[in-house]
């Protein structure tokens, strides 16, 4: 699946910085579920939908194949 979270936090004016710090994670932590490395847990995927104002499944395209 391809990580829509980068473009999202990006078209809200957030920076990657802040939305780290409000989910209680690292900077690289964030970093490695924009480029897809690894994925948010479940509770940290709605934290984080609820902070970009989107449903959960909005954070990742999921038509792309793999």
């Amino acid at each position: 699946m391809k990580s829509n979270i980068g473009e999202l936090i990006e078209e809200r004016g957030y920076m990657k910085k802040y939305i780290a710090k409000q989910l209680e994670i690292t900077p690289n932590q964030l970093s490695n579920w924009i480029s897809g490395k690894s994925h948010p847990t479940m509770e940290k995927a709605f934290k984080l939908a609820d902070l970009l104002n989107v449903k959960v499944d909005d954070l990742y395209d999921r038509t792309e194949q793999e």
